[in-house]
């Protein structure tokens, strides 16, 4: 006899599935670490076939929840709890503190930081970022690409377009380590005040060079942020290209209330 599942809920039979799985997971039926029952065992528990349970798989695998090998079936991830990704991460009183956003926003959470450069140098300014950087699609410009990291997890990636009149004169840039406080600082001390930060985000399933990099499994959603660092004069000096497992992170924005 198959095991109901849905309590009511709507939709078809491979989502219900899906979904009663999921919960199972979050709620720690199934723990880190633990295999999810095999094709067949589901298919016995829920009474449906094969194919239901293959869909429902699917749908679980989009969740980022589990991992799953070729032969070896799928696995409870254990992946540390979400980080609030705040809008206080870039008060100016933490780059004056030395402090990076990234390196901020973990520390208050209790969380080992670590950030691997992929690469910096120069690169052609794809259309998209050369249109936000106010700079002709293929410009040379300064591209500074990163993989974060929290508690040995990888979380997120990023890539920082910079303009290059803007930061030819700026040698820390080009290093490793730009020093205390990140790339902000140092535009800020060569004079590049900024007046706000413009972010916009959208959700959607990795990529599978994506999923690969963050350790996610394939389909899984991820979020895709993009950020405009405005300065004072209304100049564009970054634009930061980020993805990040969804799983690992609440958004928390200041809106102010008057005009």
């Amino acid at each position: 006899m198959g095991t109901a599942v849905g309590g009511g809920t709507n939709g078809p039979r491979y989502v219900q599935i899906a979904d009663d799985i999921v919960k199972q997971i979050r709620a720690g039926v199934l723990k880190p670490g633990d295999m999810v029952p095999s094709e067949s065992e589901l298919v016995e528990r829920y009474g449906v076939s094969g194919g239901t349970i293959r869909k429902a798989m699917v749908e679980v695998r989009a969740s980022g929840l589990v991992d799953t090998r070729h032969g070896k079936g799928s696995i409870v991830k254990d992946r540390p709890p979400v980080r609030l990704r705040s809008s206080d991460r870039f008060r100016a009183s933490l780059r004056r503190g030395g402090k990076a956003a990234y390196l901020a926003e973990s520390e208050q959470s209790g969380a080992t930081a670590k950030v691997s450069v992929l690469y910096i140098g120069p690169t052609e300014a794809p259309e998209d970022i050369a249109e936000r950087l106010g700079v002709e699609a293929g410009a040379q410009v300064l591209a500074r690409r990163r993989l974060y990291f929290r508690n040995g997890t990888p979380v997120e990636t990023a890539t920082s377009y910079l303009p290059w009149d803007v930061v030819k004169d700026i040698p820390e840039l080009f290093a490793e380590n730009p020093g205390p406080g990140g790339i902000y600082a140092r535009l800020e001390g060569d004079g590049h005040v900024f007046a706000e930060f413009v972010e916009t985000l959208q959700a959607r399933p990795a990529a599978k060079a994506e999923a690969s990099e963050l350790a996610l499994s394939p389909g899984a959603p991820v979020v895709h942020l993009i950020r405009e660092a405005v300065t004072e004069e209304g100049r564009v000096v970054e634009v930061c290209d980020t993805l990040m497992a969804a799983d690992q992170f609440v958004f928390s924005y200041r809106i102010p209330a008057a005009d």
